[in-house]
């Protein structure tokens, strides 16, 4: 029997480029849905939170049979904060395809992940996407692309990549802008023209890396990885090399490919092709899988350092418990525990108290996720305000974080953007204009970047474009302002009435609305100044005998202010928790009373004087 041809890439890009659409067209033209099947949009989508937010935060994997060559297909995250998972995927496969919009051009995350690539050593295919946009560029956008492999030192034969044009939410790809097609074959064609298939080392001693963790309920922790050398059995027993260097025997009890969509139970697995394995309880990334007797350990996989970290509390608010199933520190310490086992960019340490755990990781959104998915599954906790890890380098000098900022927004809020980013202790690398809109690329280090997204929504009236990612650590840049408006502060607990509401309203921003349960504490509005106001919002109107001269004047209410869980973690100081219940975000003080608020900050003051 011949062995199976086999090819693996991945997609990668920026977010929104097209990544999970093209993946759909690949499935589509390729016979794995049936005739009748419903299929929905970005089916390689899958989780609950990837479908609301439009993003991919999981790698996933799916395989395409084309002209007798199975091709293992790698959906990758485009966002900054899952750049890890980014990273370890790329080891698995023999090309990658750039996918780069027509009229944005290579943004931050695109030079970020084409740098890996090019690290270790793939030729890249370059597609732009979405050439049928009114604002199109793709000649400048291609030229963009050549000064950005020359920037990250690409060598000749990395530099001689095939470009291909595409509309991906069509199924479309062509060799020329104006040549029509109305299937992605030439895509198809380029990459079976453009790569060799992996060759055939089926005879050599086992070798497989592990590059992705996964886990199921019935069949405990997998592994995920490529088979580089060798046949793969089921049931029988192999070496597992860890990290520290151990050698553990071990055998495998699952062993799966891909086959369209789904995952398929196998005998045996040949080499080049992408596994998930199941039977090693301990399996870890970058752990190597060889024969008994011919041990090879291969290269450890990087992982790179959590930039971000949070407390996360036990729930202490007098409304803990009233919607949540799991509010004790013994599940949130089990849930934390669970979540370290797939996922690798994630950090947990204990603290001074046992009902606090210290979460880092590699942004806001990379927490933030983590957070939600708690919230759905019916856990109740507090976290505190993000904070940024900071590091001493080799000379023993305090070293932060610094991002690349880069905001596309109308030419009209320019000053707005440079002045907060100003203050924000950012450096201006680079300002273009285009058609009525700025883009404005700055250096500024991430403490100062905590809260600015909102901010800058805000300021741009939700016209703007804000792309971040990290690009290496700088001297520490000394003290930066946090917000600026104080909080409105509940001084009773109860329902919120729409009389004591529309009183409050001249004096800020309100964050709920009347009816609204409440408890001493709790933040129910930003003060219009830069002090924090005790207020009650249960205070209703005195009822008399006696009717007023004139009519009353209708209550009118502006709309509060609702906050997204990431929203309310940059909203947040220090003296500040985020409450997060399964049906509500509360933002509250640490201390709910006055007298505690002023004995936290005298201990404060304490510990800096």
């Amino acid at each position: 029997m011949e062995k199976e041809k086999i090819l693996n890439i991945a997609v990668i890009a920026h977010v929104d480029a097209g990544k999970s659409t093209l993946v759909d067209a690949f499935l589509r033209q390729s016979d794995v849905f049936r005739n009748n099947e419903e299929v929905v949009d970005c089916v390689m989508d899958s989780n609950d939170l990837e479908r609301e937010r439009g993003i991919t935060i999981y790698s996933k994997n799916c395989s395409v049979i084309h002209n007798g060559v199975k091709i293992n297909i790698v959906d990758t995250p485009g966002h900054a904060d899952f750049s890890s998972e980014v990273e370890r995927i790329i080891r698995t496969v023999d090309t990658v395809i750039l996918l780069v919009d027509a009229s944005e051009g290579p943004m931050p995350q695109t030079r970020f992940v084409l740098s890996k690539a090019l690290e270790i050593g793939l030729k890249p295919i370059l597609l732009i996407n979405k050439i049928d946009k009114k604002d199109q560029r793709a000649q400048e956008v291609v030229d963009e692309v050549y000064e950005l492999f020359l920037d990250l030192n690409a060598t000749d034969e990395q530099l001689d990549f095939p470009i291909l044009y595409g509309i991906a939410r069509e199924g479309i790809v062509q060799y020329e802008l104006d040549q029509p097609s109305n299937n992605i074959d030439p895509l198809f064609d380029t990459i079976l023209n453009h790569c060799n298939v992996y060759p055939d080392y089926d005879n050599q001693p086992l070798q497989m890396q592990i590059s992705a963790l996964a886990y199921d309920e019935y069949i405990g922790r997998l592994g995920i990885g490529r088979i580089y050398k060798g046949v793969l059995k089921q049931g029988a027993y192999y070496i597992r090399c860890n990290e520290e260097g151990l050698e553990k025997k071990e055998s495998i009890s699952k062993c799966f490919v891909y086959k369209g969509l789904s995952r398929t139970d196998v005998k045996e697995a040949h080499s080049g092709d992408i596994v998930v394995i199941a039977g090693m309880p301990d399996i870890n990334i970058g752990d190597t899988i060889c024969e008994i007797d011919h041990v090879q350990p291969m290269e450890q996989i990087p992982i790179e350092e959590p930039t971000l970290s949070m407390n996360f509390h036990v729930n202490s608010s007098p409304f803990a418990g009233q919607s949540g199933k799991y509010v004790t520190s013994r599940n949130l310490k089990e849930r934390l525990e669970k979540e370290l086992e797939v996922n690798v960019g994630l950090k947990v340490e204990p603290t001074d108290s046992a009902d606090c755990f210290k979460v880092s990781g590699r942004g806001e959104l990379h927490i933030s996720i983590l957070i939600e998915n708690m919230r759905r599954e019916g856990y109740e906790l507090a976290v505190s305000k993000p904070e940024v890890i900071l590091h001493e380098d080799e000379n023993g000098i305090k070293v932060e974080p610094i991002e690349e900022v880069v905001c596309i927004a109308p030419s009209e809020y320019q000053g707005t953007i440079i002045n907060k980013l100003n203050l924000r202790k950012g450096v201006m690398v680079n300002l273009e204009e285009e058609n009525g809109y700025d883009r404005i690329t700055y250096t500024a280090p991430t403490r100062g970047l905590l809260g600015f997204r909102s901010e800058f929504i805000n300021d741009t009236h939700g016209e703007g474009t804000l792309v971040r990612r990290i690009c290496g650590f700088e001297p520490y840049k000394g003290e930066i302002n946090q917000r600026m408006q104080g909080a409105m502060i509940s001084t009773e607990t109860g329902t919120a009435m729409t009389y004591a509401l529309w009183n409050l309203q001249e004096r800020g921003s309100l964050f709920i609305g009347p009816q609204t349960e409440v408890y001493e504490g709790m933040i129910i509005g930003e003060s219009a100044k830069n002090i924090d106001m005790d207020v009650n919002p249960l205070k209703n109107k005195k009822l008399t005998a006696i009717r007023s001269s004139g009519r009353d004047e209708a209550m009118l209410l502006t709309p509060p202010r609702i906050f997204s869980l990431e929203e309310a973690l940059e909203w947040i100081n220090d003296d500040e928790l985020v409450e997060v219940t399964p049906d509500a975000i509360r933002i509250r003080k640490k201390g709910l009373t006055a007298i505690e608020r002023r004995r936290l900050y005298r201990q404060k003051m304490d510990q800096e004087g």
